[in-house]
Order: structure tokens, then sequence, then C-alpha cells
């Protein structure tokens, strides 16, 4: 009985660990959410005397300009606040802005999806405060847990990314903190850590809880849009890449990556992909200002019947998609045949890039703040040239624009290299080209660093240095956004803060650059024959286990 007793004993012991580990990463993963809820908390409460109130006002201004439109459109005052009447005037705001307009000066730059959100927001608060005229802190609680929800679903997202790409790399760290796991296992704590990182990033949590803006909304259709590259879902991720587009436009400057990246392998069907998921999910959200009567439905409803019964020669995956992405053509050629509007696409997509012509926009650490330093402006000519009577200028704004465009390229370059030798880096030729955008491109407000600063925290799943340099790329991102919202109230306290992060503003720059330069050539650069033999061939460390050896037969 008591040899018994011993035997179940030791069979116990040796089976806890596999019931403690889970709980015990449960635990952490618990504390390392609250960590992130308090601190957001608490960020939100201190800094309501420096808060920026103009997007708050911003947005509440022009959701109630939906809601303005629906009244006006309305027969009487009790239809005016029905759904229907919310849709008439969502879908009649940018028609009725554009035509009242002075000289392009249209002053609405908000995307359709963005522009549904403040519109969905104002009827909230008018409904229930029905005299407030301007957004106080107690009322934007519904976008601050809008914010909440992307920035965990963009922590979420990183976990994925970075363990899927070191589950697939040969050269998994194998730092001696991790001497005792699997490789497997290894792979899922960078993923946490990284994770966690990305969670608890002071910029993105002062952007969204302290400023508050509502630049992290596009992160998460980024980052899924990534995976769904990475497992070969092209026409997914060109939906995931229209939809966040729909948000905040700035997204656009980052997707041609997804171009580039299967043309660089050869895989121009990928590409082809991609680009009927992006049109389909845009025609999908557009249709109703595009398509206006109901013969432009019909002719897209017989698009896609004909596309359907179309006899396809050979087996084509993702016949789907194909049909799909026709029909998304089909509705934009239609629009434009047909009188369809494009307001929304001149007021939310091309006059935000019209918007402010400058090089930076307040305080930027980039090359653009540097030109600035010698004199140069935003639409100074390189080269000029006519043509009969038209007259060409190739300004410094383009000059920037095709410079980022080649640095893209050979980010996207390097990615097919890395994808090809499982090259854990692939992790940072994804975020590069967040990187690229702000450290390159004119026009840059201060809060733009804040996506690669949250996306540079994969490299915790790559190697000690370029994490590193990822926490100097958060500092950068953080000491910008406290720089512009002491300049907006400029208290008597904060005027030395205000001073010091003034005239930093060049060495910062130079060092947000050399950041990025170094993660531009991790991506491009190879690693030498003998380290990546020894890297495949080392052996893998045997984790640690507190069960009893098996005596050999």
């Amino acid at each position: 009985m008591g040899t018994r007793s011993l035997l179940r004993l030791r069979i116990i012991s040796a089976r806890a660990p596999e019931f403690i580990r889970p709980l015990l990463v449960a635990l952490l993963v618990a504390t390392i959410f609250l960590a992130g809820i308090q601190l957001r908390r608490w960020i939100g409460e201190n800094t309501r005397h420096v808060r920026y109130q103009h997007d708050i006002v911003n947005g509440l201004y022009w959701g109630s300009e939906v809601l303005a439109e629906a009244r006006r459109l309305s027969p009487d005052e009790a239809s005016a606040n029905s759904w229907t009447a919310f849709c008439r005037g969502y879908f009649g705001l940018y028609d009725r802005v554009k035509d009242e307009a002075y000289e392009n000066d249209y002053a609405l730059d908000y995307p359709p999806l963005r522009l549904l959100v403040m519109a969905v927001w104002a009827k909230h608060v008018r409904s229930e405060f029905p005299e407030v005229d301007d957004g106080h802190p107690k009322l934007v609680s519904a976008l601050l847990k809008i914010n909440l929800l992307c920035e965990l679903l963009s922590a979420v997202a990183i976990f994925f990314l970075v363990r899927l790409c070191l589950q697939r790399s040969p050269w998994t760290t194998r730092s001696r903190l991790l001497h005792g796991f699997w490789l497997k296992d290894r792979a899922s704590i960078c993923a946490l850590a990284a994770a966690s990182v990305a969670w608890l990033e002071p910029s993105m949590i002062l952007d969204a809880h302290g400023w508050p803006q509502w630049d992290v909304w596009i992160l998460p259709f980024y980052l899924f849009a990534a995976l769904a590259a990475l497992k070969n879902r092209w026409f997914r991720c060109g939906c995931l890449l229209a939809a966040g587009a729909m948000f905040k436009g700035q997204l656009l400057f980052v997707a041609p990556f997804f171009v580039f990246w299967p043309l660089w392998q050869k895989r121009c069907t990928r590409a082809l992909r991609m680009l009927a998921g992006f049109t389909t999910m845009t025609a999908l959200m557009v249709s109703p200002w595009v398509l206006r009567t109901p013969a432009a439905w019909i002719a897209v409803v017989a698009i896609a019947g004909i596309s359907l019964l179309a006899p396809f020669h050979g087996r084509i995956p993702d016949r789907g998609g194909w049909i799909a992405g026709i029909t998304g053509c089909g509705v934009f050629v239609i629009g434009a045949l047909t009188g369809g509007s494009f307001a929304w696409l001149r007021l939310g997509f091309i006059y935000g890039s019209e918007h402010y012509p400058y090089l930076f926009i307040s305080s930027c650490y980039n090359l653009p703040l540097l030109l600035s330093k010698l004199g140069w402006s935003l639409k100074d000519p390189f080269w000029s040239a006519h043509f009969g009577s038209m007259h060409f200028d190739f300004t410094l704004q383009w000059a920037l624009r095709l410079f980022y465009l080649g640095a893209l390229a050979v980010c996207a370059h390097g990615m097919g290299r890395l994808l090809r030798d499982r090259d854990p880096r692939v992790l940072i030729a994804i975020a590069a080209p967040w990187l690229l955008m702000f450290a390159l491109l004119g026009q840059m407000h201060e809060r733009y660093l804040m996506w690669g600063a949250v996306l540079s925290a994969v490299a915790l799943g790559v190697s000690f240095r370029l994490s590193a340099i990822h926490f100097v790329i958060s500092a950068a991102s953080v000491a910008m956004i406290v720089h512009v919202m002491l300049i907006d109230k400029k208290l008597e306290a904060t005027l030395p803060a205000i001073h010091l992060l003034k005239h930093i503003r060049p060495y910062a720059s130079g060092v947000v650059l050399a950041c990025v330069g170094v993660y531009l050539w991790s991506t491009i650069s190879t690693r030498l024959p003998v380290l990546r033999r020894q890297a495949a061939t080392a052996p893998a460390m045997p984790p640690l286990s507190l069960r009893p050896e098996l005596e050999e037969a």
C-alpha cells in the first residue's frame, strides 16, 4: 500500500509542471493586460491639463454635420432622428461640403469609415447631452473604448505574427535566458514579449488616451493583412488593407509594399489577388456613393453574373476572388459612366494629401525637418519642363515620394529573400515601411512615428540589438507627442521642457534616421554562410523537466 502511494505521488509530482505552466502563463498575461489598462487610465487622468481638444471637437463637429444633413434631407422633424435619415445625411455630406467649399478648402478630410464612426458617436452624444457643444472628456469614453479594442487587437496580432515567423525559422533566438525551452516554446515566449511591449508602448498609449487621437485604428488591419499575406491569403490581405484605409488614408502609403513583395518573387498572381481584394472591399464600401441609379446597380449585377457564368479554361484557384475583383472594377467604371459621386475620394483622401503643404507638421524627427533647416520647402522645384501650354515642376515633394517608393521597393525585395531563407528578420521588413514613411516623406505629423514604434516591437523576436533600437524609436515618438501637447497649452511649468525638446530636434532627427537605416539594412543584408550553417545545425537544448528519467531497456 505504501509503495502504491509513493508511486502515485511521484506520478502527480511529475505531471505537476504540465498543469502549473498554463496557469503561470495565464497569470502573467492577465497581469500584463491589467497593467496596460491601469497605465491607460493613469495617462488619461494625468494628461487632462494638456489634452489636445482640437481633434475631439473636430470629430464631434463633423459627426454633428451628418446629423444636420439628415435633418435637412428629412421631410419632418419626427423622421429626422431615424436611422434611415441618418444614412441619407451620411451619404449626402460629402457632396454638400464639396459643393459649398470656397476655393476647394473643404476642411473635411475624414475617410468614409472614420466619418461614420464620428457620426454614430455624435448621434449618441446628442441624444444623451443635447446641449453639449464641445468634446468634453467624459463624452469621449466611447471612442477611447474603440482605441482600447484596437490596441488589444494589435498586440494579439503581433503575438501571432512573431510566433508564426519564428516557428518557420531555423534561426529562432537561442538566448541563454531561453536555454531550457524547446524551440517552439521559445517562439511563443518571444512572441509574448513582443506583444507585451507593444501593448505597453508608451507613445501608443499617449496618442490614444492622452492626446487623444484615432491613429491606432488602422494598426490591426495592417498587422492582420501581413499575417494573411504570410499565409498566402492575398485576397484577404487586400480586403483588410482597403478596410483599414477607410479609417485613415495613411495606410495607403504602405500598401504598395504588398504589391512589390510578390512581384519581386515573380508571383504576379499574388499581387493581382491582393489588388482584387483591395478593389472589391473598396467598391463594396463606396458603392452607395458611386452607384446612384437603379440602372447602375443592374449593370453591376449583370457583370457579376457574366463573370460567374464565364467558362474558365483549366482549374483557377480562388475563382470567387477573381470574380469579386472584376465586379469591383465594374463598380467604378459604371459609376464613372453613370454620374456617380466621387466626392468621398476627393475629400477623404486627396484633400488630406494637399491640406498641409509643408515639409513637416509641428515637431518631426525626420529627413524633411533637416531639409527645412537647410532652407528647403515642400514645393521647391528640382526641375521644370514645358510641353506646349503645359508647365511641369518636379518638386521636392515628389522627389521625397519617389525616394520613399524606391526604399519601399528595396525593403520588399529584401522581404522576398528573407522569406526564402526563413530568416526571422522578415519581422523587421514588415515593420520597416511605417518607419520609412515617417522618416522620408514630407507632410508628416509628429504622431505618425507611433505606428513604427508599435510595429518595431517585433524586433524582440529577432535580436537584442534591433530590440534596443525599438526603444530608441519609442522614446523619440513619445518626445514628439509630448512636445506638441505641451506647446498647445504652454503652461509656465512646462516651458523648460518645451525649450529643450525644440532644441534637440535636429539631433533627434539624425538618431531616428540612423535607427531606420539600421532596420532597412537588416532587411537587405545577408547572413554569412558560416553563420547560416551554424544557426541551422546548432543542436536544440532539451527542455527543463522535473519528471524522473526513464530507465534504459
